[in-house]
């Protein structure tokens, strides 16, 4: 009979995701996730096979990851431009410092190199352009956004934004990341707003 899982999956990949963020992918090891989500190697081996297998994993995650960002502002606020905002600024909240920037940028070199990882990276794009897209959609119906405003033109500008506003940030170092992004938005979005 086997012995109950006293460690779930998902704590193991946060485990994995914080010691992604301290170390990058080439620094990280088994041994490194194992202490600390508390648990043998060998159990990291038995659920996962390999760093690849819990890599991959960790990237599955990546979609619904986001998409839950923006389910928690849906429950938070109202208006759809304050859930973007929100949203986005969760996500960017997992970055505290440009070194962590620097191994997420590391994790993406795999991304962009290998198609099982690509896979992931890829879902998590449309994840995030589909919310954005669907947030501006109803932010124009509402009137939040000028007559007229493309929205899909717009969602990819608020895509290209946040990603930009996080290698900007971790060049320059300069505050808070969160508030870095948000200006950045607001800046974007100020000429579609209604007068």
């Amino acid at each position: 009979m086997a012995r109950p899982r006293t460690t779930s999956d998902e704590a193991i990949l946060e485990a994995a995701a914080r010691a992604l963020g301290r170390l990058g992918p080439g620094r990280l090891t088994l041994g490194v996730v194992a202490q600390e989500a508390g648990l043998a190697p060998a159990t990291l081996v038995q659920r996962f096979g390999s760093k690849r297998g819990l890599l991959l994993a960790l990237a599955g995650r990546s979609g619904p990851g986001a998409r839950g960002y923006f389910d928690r502002a849906r429950e938070e606020h109202a208006a759809p431009l304050e859930i973007l905002k929100a949203a986005l600024a969760g996500m960017a909240g997992n970055v505290r410092t440009p070194e962590e920037m620097a191994n997420g940028l590391a994790f993406l070199q795999l991304d962009l190199t290998d198609p099982e990882f690509r896979e992931h990276a890829a879902a998590h794009a449309r994840t995030v352009a589909d919310e954005i897209g669907a947030l501006l959609e109803r932010a124009a119906a509402d009137g939040d956004l000028a007559p007229g405003t493309d929205t899909a033109a717009l969602a990819r500008s608020v895509q290209i934004t946040y990603n930009g506003a996080l290698i900007l940030w971790a060049l320059a170092g300069d505050g808070d990341l969160a508030a870095v992004l948000l200006t950045d938005l607001d800046r974007l979005l100020a000429p579609y707003r209604p007068a």
